[in-house]
């Protein structure tokens, strides 16, 4: 299963992105510590010194997972171009298609888990990427706020905090429950009590 997204790209772009869905499988299923180089290349097709000469070293290719990720992500949602409701929308459209790929939110949760620890080489990565959406989803809520959509006593900042929060514990019940749990419709609840228009 392709994970990336299609585009135009190079012979050297394709081997590279090859490797990083390659390596996207492999982080999901046994996460950072416990991946190889070797079981990388294997699924990717390449010698582990052809991975090693794209990427220096494991850390290197776990940073372009996460970035290639988050890219993808970003340049969907784009919350800073929209007015408030519609950014919150655009969050409501992100779980909805993360409920479609489960390979990716199974990375996510386990890496950002393992992240936790101050000595793993994604923790800066994820510490960046939480204050740098929540404080994205602050901003979406100010706005919704300035504009009217949002309902009377929601305070930006704790809704921010508890939004991002509610996506991950989501994600972690929906894996659990082999996607039974519906994560979209929890999450789309949840926005509507915060806001006066329809999502």
């Amino acid at each position: 299963m392709r994970l990336r997204e299609p585009r135009q790209t190079t012979a050297a772009d394709e081997r590279r992105f090859e490797i990083i869905d390659s390596a996207t499988l492999v982080f999901s299923e046994v996460g950072f510590r416990s991946a190889s180089m070797r079981k990388i290349a294997e699924l990717s097709g390449l010698s582990t010194g052809a991975v090693s000469r794209i990427f220096r070293d494991k850390e290197e290719l776990l940073t372009a997972v996460l970035e290639h990720r988050d890219e993808i992500d970003d340049e969907r949602i784009q919350l800073d171009r929209h007015s408030g409701i519609q950014a919150l929308r655009q969050l409501l459209g992100l779980v909805v298609l993360n409920a479609t790929r489960r390979r990716i939110v199974e990375l996510f949760v386990i890496l950002s888990a393992e992240a936790t620890a101050a000595d793993h080489p994604a923790h800066d990565f994820f510490v960046e990427r939480y204050e740098r959406l929540r404080g994205g989803i602050e901003r979406a809520y100010r706005r919704a706020a300035t504009e009217g959509t949002l309902k009377p006593g929601i305070d930006p900042v704790r809704a921010s905090i508890q939004l991002t929060a509610l996506m991950d514990g989501l994600q972690v019940q929906w894996l659990l429950s082999d996607g039974a749990l519906d994560m979209v419709a929890a999450f789309r609840a949840h926005l509507q009590n915060q806001v006066t228009e329809v999502l």
